[in-house]
């Protein structure tokens, strides 16, 4: 009777760990962790690339920085997933939250990064800005210098043209 009972139970042990093992195989849903955006501050327009940890079946980032990205499992890594994101033209300067949701959970992680102000170039203006007091300053100067400098040469050459005549 006793070796009955210990096949018993040595068959219920079995089945319970050979029921589990594709789950724990499959990630069983552990949830996003070790979220890691890179570069951390940014431009409006730039790229953002965020890597997590648990995610082996891919999952989504969101942001109201920039439209919902799509995490990718790495091959090279287990567990490991990334996305690349664009943020908005039209993101305004300040820190910003995203969400990393796991295909394969429901568990929700997040990571902060930073939207820097935009600089534009100055390009495309033209003849709408004027000259400043320095430039004014140095134009008058080059003026005066060939005004002095034509009218002593005018002056030399009349000297030695009435000379030889």
């Amino acid at each position: 009777m006793r070796a009955t009972r210990a096949l018993a139970v040595t068959a219920t042990a079995f089945a319970a760990v050979g029921l589990c093992a594709p789950l724990a195989a499959a990630g069983g849903g552990d949830g996003p962790r070790n979220v890691q955006v890179s570069p951390s501050s940014v431009f409006p327009g730039g790229t953002l690339t965020v890597t997590v940890d648990g995610c082996r079946r891919g999952g989504t980032v969101s942001s109201n920085a920039f439209p919902d990205a799509t995490l990718s499992p790495r091959g090279d890594r287990g567990g490991e997933s990334t996305a690349t994101a664009r943020v908005r033209n039209s993101a305004a300067p300040g820190s910003y939250h995203l969400t990393v949701r796991c295909n394969d959970s429901s568990q929700t992680a997040s990571a902060s990064f930073t939207v820097l102000p935009a600089r534009g170039a100055q390009g495309g203006l033209g003849g709408s800005i004027g000259p400043t007091s320095t430039e004014m300053a140095i134009g008058a100067g080059l003026v005066a210098t060939a005004a002095v400098g034509g009218s002593l040469f005018i002056a030399r050459r009349r000297r030695t043209v009435s000379g030889q005549v």
